[in-house]
């Protein structure tokens, strides 16, 4: 298949019966056009889906009415971040449009360089690894790497949500709790390990630092982990994951291994995206509000860019969803 010919401005104005220089004065929202003419050009430009160059006329306008969403890849948490996003912009006047960096350091200085200022007008950033992003365009950043700091932030209350999984797990009976702990640069994974250790020391129970092993989120190194931990000679009761990928990959490894969840094992994630519950058995997670994350950071990025008053940081609170994969542990 042919790739389709770029509509031009001649192709606008050859459809709608009036002359190039027309057409250019009502892309450019100039004088001199009557109001019946401005409406048949642009309906024109809506059938053909004329876009015009976007780099150039916001060089013009100083403006591209476009806000990015910036992830290092797309991927569950990602995605469920991006909905509310796109959301919250309905009928605010701006598109949105989402772009996956890479997950090298500083993928989010070199994605804000190429899109800043001629492609977008300000950006929602997905846990950036670096801060000093401010003086290309307006940002506003979820889970930092580094917590709270001098951007505008959006996150949840990683310590609580970790503490109160655990406490779930304790109060079921479990006393040998893995825990799948997330990327040590990423401050909300420290945030979910110091919860995890936190309820152990509220309830008296002394953790085994030989069941706390770092999978970077990443399921393959949680499956790793999982073969591990369950070929212990005294293996854990209950596997907590930092996010649910890691715990729903822990879940088909302890499967194939032939344990029965939550019969002989217990898992609980933290996330609640959406194919937490869809597995089986249905994962018990910890909710991250994730659309309503996304649609906050969006609020907050327009009323940055509008002018507005609007807070520093928000932190919105976690839920503990209870589905199948936790029971009590036998014996």
């Amino acid at each position: 298949m042919e790739p389709r010919r770029r509509v031009k401005l001649s192709d606008v104005a050859q459809r709608a019966g009036v002359s190039v220089a027309t057409v250019s004065k009502v892309v450019n929202g100039r004088y001199g056009v009557s109001k019946e003419t401005v409406a048949a050009v642009q309906q024109v430009i809506d059938e053909l889906g004329y876009a015009g160059n976007l780099s150039a006329s916001s060089l013009r306008a100083q403006q591209t009415h476009v806000l990015g969403v910036l992830v290092a890849d797309f991927e569950p948490f990602s995605a469920e971040l991006l909905k509310g996003a796109a959301r919250a912009a309905h009928g605010s006047g701006y598109e949105v449009l989402s772009h996956s960096g890479g997950d090298r350091h500083g993928w989010e200085r070199r994605s804000l360089s190429r899109l800043g200022g001629t492609l977008i007008d300000g950006a929602v950033i997905v846990t950036p690894t670096v801060l000093d992003t401010e003086d290309i365009v307006p940002v506003v950043a979820i889970d930092p790497h580094y917590g709270p700091n001098r951007l505008p932030t959006i996150d949840v209350d990683n310590f609580e949500g970790a503490e109160r999984a655990t406490d779930y797990l304790l109060g079921l009976g479990h006393r040998r709790i893995a825990f799948l702990g997330g990327r040590n640069e990423l401050d909300s994974s420290h945030l979910r390990e110091a919860g995890y250790r936190h309820a152990h020391a509220e309830a008296g129970v002394e953790v085994d630092a030989s069941l706390i092993i770092e999978t970077r989120y990443a399921p393959e190194l949680a499956a790793e982990a999982t073969r591990e931990l369950l070929s212990l000679p005294e293996p854990p009761t209950a596997i907590q994951g930092a996010n649910d990928l890691t715990a729903l990959a822990a879940m088909e490894v302890a499967t194939e291994m032939g344990f029965d969840v939550p019969g002989d094992l217990s898992i609980m994630g933290f996330d609640d995206i959406p194919e937490a519950g869809l597995a089986t058995p249905a994962l018990t997670t910890v909710r991250q509000p994730l659309q309503a994350m996304g649609a906050a950071a969006m609020r907050m990025l327009l009323d940055r860019i509008e002018g507005r008053e609007h807070d520093a940081h928000v932190r919105l609170a976690t839920e503990l969803i209870e589905r199948a994969s936790c029971a009590r542990p036998r014996g």
